[in-house]
């Protein structure tokens, strides 16, 4: 019988401890889950991305809603644990939820200190620390202008980063004279507020704040030494303290945080505590890296295994990005006696790197816009390398003295981690170069996440990449859109439109190409890019087509080919159905098969015979095999489902007729979705679709193929109408600027979804880009006519032909 394990806490150190846990022995406990948000577990150090618009809650989400569900875990969200019962061995919720457990788990995190101030419990004072914060300063900046980050560490400074991107007036108060100071020291600090206020931050640093003024709604600051500022929102960011009443509740041991021993046990037993709410050896951790820590070693204990000594602490580092600049720092980087430094400082490149040493020992580092390497150094620290004799080498290097690049890597134990905010090891990331075939930076991070979210650890990723495959392994962008010419794609099209060019051959040679024939990667790409630009003046090129396009079917392994008809959204007809037996019959179809886009695919039909078996189907193509939107795929919405909100049916139908032998940069494929349930997978679609109550979701550049990838929320609509117009201005956008053969997947992977956003949020500019798809469709016909139009010509001439060669009397 298995046994009984609550987690109190859905956040990243708790979760992380039961992932672990699931590897080491899955089916020895039921797990089951409380957190006190409404949401699945998220990356909280990304939520300053969040309020800069660069991601949303999907994009931040660690682990969905259906990862508990898949591994058999309760989860109860929005359900905040009151009581811990350590006798009964029970926890009740604020919900009067009572659960038995057998081993408890407490990873209730930390909760933001509210400074005492008279006025703070006025209407716009908030703290920064869940999505809830986030969404209020979102809300807050559509109405209002000024705002106020009292706190000038971390936080506070991301916090002010993203209030200015929401175009507020952003000011930030902090109690010292420099910012950031457990982060970096004097000088890196400097060099980061000169980079802040040319993006518009201002500061107020030795600022003691004495009130909050306004009556209901905040208006404003009045600090100690008689000055004052205004503001309408006020953000506090000035630190956070362990939460541990519910421990403290429960007559567990606590201090500064809940009391742990080596193994994460607290002062009774059966009850563990990981994370921020934690004190291990008197210390309290705040970063991801130590949390992780603790959670692989409760892990074992729970599974049983040898945790060996235990947890033994840990030395901490910071890398990160701050408002596009990089900084690292670790270990005891202020000088004190005793102590000697190592600086390189070059303003005009703004860099500035320090190690401070003592015994010949390297005790703490600060690294200020170059961070590469800050992994070496953090390693040194850990390691406490003799460095004597090669102090300087350290920052300047000499011919190799000290450990860098692949090395390092080369040195590194398998369960270091190498992606602290997202707890990827290096034994993980060479799995998926090993087992996956991921080979480069984004390929990795899209297989294990690690460089996805600040990209600190990209240097990392890459030498990995090299030590593994080899340098010739490892793949490299390639500067021209192929061999033929180092122009790249955007160069390419900028000159087909700046030079009316209308040919391939006007291209290759204006553009000096250095085959002059082309290839089958250049040909193919430079036909797309010209019909795209001039889809009335530029003829099609049937020769620069692979050869399915050009048969309009798809060719098969033994040389046969595959036809699919096009069927609307899944919906067909007895007589369609009727039509489509009788061809099969007719050409001995050897087999017909359903496909996962919902249509019917006839396969083994010869070469010679696709000329008739179209015409006999007499049915539009499918464009199974193109360069085009291929299917619209679509559940029964409200039509018959009783989950269903809208006409999905109705829906995916309009989409496919209005769109269908467009041409796009790679296979386009579309989904619509009656409901959130997602039958139609519309979340892992080019275009997907989604209904909900009084509306539509759309989400675009998902791909659920050998690199499956997670569509993004593009917007909200509300009408059909809406819908089309949004899909008919992303699929031109698209084709106007994604790369040929790219698929949306990649193309938002590289541009980000946020900028989509920006192209498309102009009614006007969206209304310009429909009108442009509705030009281009106006022009095309549907490819198996043109087939059966060129056998009727050849017929028609082929008498002429003959007579031609019969010789006339003089």
């Amino acid at each position: 019988m298995k046994k009984k394990l609550v987690l109190i806490g859905n956040g990243m150190a708790g979760v992380w401890c039961v992932e672990q846990l699931l590897k080491l022995a899955p089916h020895k406990y039921d797990i089951t889950v409380f957190g006190s948000e409404p949401h699945p577990n998220y990356n909280r150090i990304l939520l300053s991305s969040v309020l800069a618009g660069d991601a949303d809650m999907k994009d931040i989400t660690l682990n969905d809603w259906a990862w508990y569900k898949d591994n058999d875990i309760t989860l109860y969200a929005g359900q905040t644990v009151t009581k811990l019962d350590t006798t009964a061995k029970t926890v009740t919720t604020d919900q009067g939820l009572q659960v038995s457990y057998d081993d408890v788990i407490i990873a209730t995190g930390s909760l933001p200190f509210m400074l005492p101030l008279p006025g703070a419990d006025k209407e716009g004072v908030i703290a920064f620390r869940d999505i809830k914060d986030c969404e209020t300063m979102m809300e807050t900046a559509k109405k209002y202008k000024k705002a106020v980050v009292i706190g000038g560490g971390l936080l506070g400074i991301e916090a002010a980063r993203g209030l200015l991107n929401l175009k507020m007036e952003v000011s930030v108060v902090h109690i010292y004279k420099y910012v950031m100071e457990r982060q970096l020291d004097e000088t890196a600090s400097n060099m980061l507020r000169a980079e802040l206020e040319q993006q518009g931050m201002k500061f107020l640093l030795e600022k003691g704040t004495d009130v909050i003024t306004g009556k209901k709604r905040v208006s404003g600051l009045r600090f100690k030494d008689g000055s004052s500022v205004e503001a309408d929102l006020v953000v506090m960011a000035v630190g956070i303290r362990p939460n541990i009443q519910l421990a403290k509740d429960a007559g567990v041991e606590i201090n500064r945080g809940i009391v742990v021993d080596d193994f994460l046990e607290t002062s009774i037993p059966h009850v563990y505590s990981v994370g921020e709410c934690a004190e291990h050896r008197g210390v309290a951790y705040g970063l991801v890296a130590p949390l992780y820590e603790q959670g692989n070693i409760l892990a074992k204990k729970l599974a049983g295994l040898d945790a060996g000594e235990g947890y033994q602490g840990s030395v901490v580092s910071t890398k990160l990005k701050v408002s596009g600049v990089n900084v690292f720092s670790a270990g005891d980087f202020v000088e004190k006696p005793g102590t000697r430094a190592v600086r390189v400082q070059d303003d005009f490149a703004g860099v500035y790197k320090k190690v401070v040493i003592k015994d010949g020992k390297v005790i703490g580092s600060v690294l200020f816009g170059d961070t590469s390497d800050g992994s070496r150094i953090f390693s040194m620290i850990r390691s406490e390398e003799d460095v004597t004799g090669k102090e300087r080498e350290i920052l300047l290097g000499s011919g190799g003295a000290t450990k860098t690049g692949i090395d390092f890597v080369a040195a590194m134990p398998n369960d270091e981690i190498v992606c602290g905010c997202n707890g990827v090891s290096k034994a993980t990331i060479v799995q998926a170069i090993n087992e996956k075939g991921c080979a480069s930076v984004n390929e990795i991070k899209a297989c294990t996440k690690a460089s996805g979210s600040c990209g600190g650890c990209k240097p990392l990723v890459a030498d990995l990449l090299t030590y593994t495959l080899g340098a010739d392994g490892v793949k490299t962008v390639k500067e021209g859109i192929c061999g033929c010419t180092t122009h790249s794609r955007d160069e390419v099209v900028a000159a087909i439109r700046e030079m009316h060019l209308t040919t391939s051959k006007e291209v290759m040679n204006v553009m000096e190409w250095g085959n002059p024939e082309g290839c089958s990667k250049c040909r193919p790409a430079l036909n797309y890019y010209l019909g795209m630009a001039w889809p009335v003046e530029h003829e099609e090129e049937r020769e620069s087509r692979f050869v399915n396009e050009r048969n309009h079917a798809n060719i098969q392994h033994d040389g046969t080919y595959s036809v699919v008809p096009r069927i609307y959204g899944g919906v067909t007809t007895p007589k369609e159905l009727m039509k489509i037996a009788e061809v099969a019959e007719k050409y001995n179809v050897p087999m017909v098969k359903f496909t996962g886009g919902q249509r019917i695919d006839l396969l083994g039909i010869k070469k010679e015979d696709l000329t008739s078996v179209w015409a006999d189907l007499d049915m539009p193509s499918g464009y199974a095999y193109g360069k085009a939107l291929r299917t619209v795929k679509t559940c029964v919405g409200n039509t018959f489902c009783r989950f269903g909100t809208q006409d999905a049916i109705q829906m995916g139908i309009d989409m496919e007729k209005k769109f269908e032998r467009l041409n796009t940069p790679a296979k386009v494929k579309m989904a619509v979705s009656g409901c959130p349930r997602n039958c139609a997978e519309s979340i892992i679609k080019d275009f997907g679709v989604v209904a909900i109550d009084g509306g539509w979701e759309l989400y675009v550049g998902g791909n659920g193929g050998v690199k499956v990838r997670s569509a993004e929320l593009l917007v909200k609509v509300k009408t059909n109408e809406e819908v089309l117009e949004w899909n008919g201005a992303f699929l031109q956008y698209y084709r106007e600027n994604g790369r040929f053969n790219e698929r949306t997947s990649d193309w938002i992977e590289r541009i980000g979804v946020q900028s989509v956003r920006d192209a498309l949020e102009s009614k006007e500019v969206r209304l310009a880009l429909v009108e442009r798809i509705e030009k281009t469709l106006s022009l095309t016909v549907d490819p198996w006519k043109e087939i059966i139009e060129q056998e009727r010509l050849s017929q028609i001439l082929q008498p002429l032909k003959a007579c031609e060669s019969i010789p006339v009397e003089k």
